[in-house]
């Protein structure tokens, strides 16, 4: 990865116009990893099991479209160089997630969400904000969003029929990436985050998840 720290401002916000560009744009991020879906066999599906799944591999995608969007701006703001390398490196990873839910919801005859645009904004913002705050506070943010992200993760396997290979497979690589980059967040020194404050994301989540199910 390139040294960003010899960038001047101008050059890091034409390099986040990229970034948002190659996240919303359809099949513009490229996989350093192949699919866990690849080597798994296409499942029978009738249409409601198919709509349902898309609907829920759907959720997924723009959940990986706002972590783009939630380490780009945490990246841009953050006071440590180190911090920025390791937002910036945890992006590059949720690129493969991005592009597998993406891959697979093409699969099942459907589409990402018309949301994302909104989802991407707001979660740019966000992550810019908990930057300025403190290197802690953003890293602390990040791991209490993985957590967040490896629960929906965990219901969603509840709810994809067993034998839809691909889609199980996708979603618990995504988890045990998701789960260690909320490991590594804390380690780097990010503060714990209370329980009303995640109750709170919590909340937030699910309007997220609720609008991207149809839309």
């Amino acid at each position: 990865m390139a040294n960003q720290r010899h960038y001047t401002p101008v050059d890091r916000l034409l390099l986040q116009a990229d970034a948002a560009l190659r996240t919303l744009l359809p099949f513009s991020g490229q996989p350093g990893r192949p699919s866990p879906a690849v080597v798994q066999p296409e499942a029978q599906l009738d249409e409601q099991q198919t709509q349902h799944i898309a609907g829920l591999m759907r959720i997924n995608h723009t959940g990986e479209v706002c972590a783009q969007a939630l380490y780009q701006g945490q990246a841009l703001t953050a006071k440590l160089p180190q911090v920025r390398a390791a937002m910036e490196h945890a992006a590059d990873e949720e690129i493969d997630h991005l592009a597998w839910c993406e891959q697979r919801i093409r699969q099942l005859g459907s589409q990402t969400s018309v949301l994302n645009p909104l989802f991407y904004g707001l979660s740019f913002g966000v992550g810019a904000v908990t930057g300025l705050v403190s290197d802690r506070v953003s890293l602390g943010f990040v791991a209490a969003t993985e957590d967040q992200v490896v629960k929906h993760l965990d219901e969603h396997l509840q709810q994809i029929p067993e034998n839809d290979e691909k889609s199980r497979a996708i979603l618990q690589q995504m988890r045990k990436d998701e789960e260690q980059h909320a490991t590594s967040a804390l380690e780097a020194g990010g503060l714990r985050f209370p329980a009303p404050v995640k109750f709170g994301m919590t909340l937030l989540s699910k309007v997220m998840t609720k609008s991207v199910y149809r839309l």
